[in-house]
């Protein structure tokens, strides 16, 4: 895994499958990951290495998952993504309490209301008025 990192204003970059990717984080995945105490480099693991890949809610999209926590109180760890070129971009991420079944309806309902809070803040975006 190649990862070059300079600033936190430029971009970075993995390595994935013979492919050199630039990873670009969304501010809605920044605001998750913060929310659920996720680093850069967690997210960047479940990517590498996922125990289960599933079909995202929204179009072209991809969630994957790692599992952690104890045997006593486990939970996994989410992240939605889509690849557009040679790029990747994050467009969520969460910490699900529990294990789920694999296609199971309890994995898709936080995919579906992460896609929905990242349209309500894209046309809440959209209406405001630029102030010159």
């Amino acid at each position: 895994m190649l990862i070059l990192k300079k600033r936190s204003n430029t971009p970075r970059f993995e390595f994935s499958g013979g492919k050199l990717r630039q990873v670009i984080w969304t501010a809605h995945s920044r605001a998750k990951m913060r929310y659920y105490g996720l680093s850069e480099s967690r997210v960047k693991r479940i990517i590498h290495t996922p125990k289960r890949i599933e079909e995202g809610i929204a179009p072209k999209t991809v969630a994957m998952m790692q599992s952690a926590g104890s045997a006593k109180h486990p939970y996994e760890l989410w992240v939605m993504l889509q690849d557009v070129g040679q790029k990747r971009k994050v467009i969520s991420a969460w910490r699900y309490p529990g294990v789920t079944k694999p296609g199971s309806a309890i994995a898709l309902k936080f995919i579906e209301q992460a896609l929905e809070e990242i349209e309500a803040a894209d046309e809440a975006s959209k209406q405001k008025p630029v102030p010159f």
